[in-house]
């Protein structure tokens, strides 16, 4: 398993983000799913922090929380088929998804990853949110004898680059971007030392795929995915604000339901008309490390 910490500052509170959060996610969904890949909602209800299928990290995790509420529960299918190398495709199911189940207690938050398909890989995420710049060390308890092992990443929406530039869009860049409703932006460098306000995402998150010969490889190209999925998130978030700024809870959350309506319409539809893949398919003799 290899284990790394994210932090993730925003200029924002972490009572802003709460609704920005919601309102990213629905519509970085809707955005991404086309051609029957995307994100599909099974489950989206309210949760306890004792639920029976949590496991005692994630119940004790979140027994830290001050005010003991409700908390949101969705259990989520992205489906990826069309976009599995075409070798990948002969040996997977027609529809082949990852599944997502996501514990929000906010501010702390808790998301795991799993495929049937694939029983030894794991993603498990749990997430704390501050209003500082990510100055807090081991927020997350981590042993003594353990923590210095965990690589801890600063990241910077403003200065990190996107790995991939498809992705890249002038007007989600928060050097550029200025919010009219907010009059926050664009960020200049150094902005996290002097902005405000100012909040933090601390992310903790475990990777395993526990096959030998591809774990350590299988692992942090899996990180580099999350650290990617991330950062497009978080700059999204903010490019966006002037969009949910004005929302308060039951808006974000009537807005979440409409767009995850459309985006299950979407993939659903969109999955019925993918081709059949061949039966047979020539052999292919690359090593996994060697395929893009």
């Amino acid at each position: 398993m290899l284990t790394k910490e994210y932090r993730i500052a925003m200029p924002l509170t972490v009572d802003e983000y709460h609704i920005g959060q919601l309102y990213m996610i629905a519509r970085h969904s809707n955005e991404q799913s086309q051609g029957g890949d995307g994100v599909e909602v099974v489950v989206n209800r309210e949760c306890s922090e004792d639920e029976e299928n949590m496991n005692d990290n994630q119940k004790a995790f979140l027994k830290e929380r001050e005010k003991h509420t409700k908390g949101q529960f969705t259990e989520k299918r992205i489906h990826l088929s069309s976009r599995l190398p075409f070798w990948l495709q002969a040996v997977t199911p027609r529809v082949f998804y990852v599944t997502e189940k996501s514990y929000n207690f906010y501010p702390l938050t808790i998301t795991e990853y799993t495929c049937s398909f694939l029983p030894k890989f794991r993603v498990e995420i749990y997430t704390k949110f501050e209003n500082n710049n990510g100055s807090t060390e081991n927020v997350f308890k981590v042993p003594e004898e353990e923590y210095p092992t965990i690589t801890i990443d600063h990241m910077d929406i403003a200065f990190d680059d996107l790995s991939n530039p498809k992705h890249y869009k002038e007007d989600e860049d928060p050097k550029f971007f200025k919010s009219s409703k907010t009059k926050r932006g664009p960020l200049m460098e150094g902005w996290r030392e002097t902005d405000k306000p100012i909040m933090c995402s601390y992310k903790l998150v475990h990777t395993s795929f526990e096959v030998w010969g591809f774990q350590t490889k299988t692992e942090d190209f899996i990180h580099r995915c999350i650290r990617d999925v991330l950062l497009l998130g978080h700059r999204q978030a903010f490019t966006w604000v002037d969009q949910w700024y004005d929302m308060d809870m039951d808006a974000v959350r009537e807005y979440e339901k409409k767009s995850q309506e459309e985006t299950n319409q979407k993939v659903l539809s969109d999955a019925e008309q993918l081709p059949e893949i061949p039966e047979k398919q020539e052999e292919f003799t690359k090593d996994l490390s060697e395929i893009d």
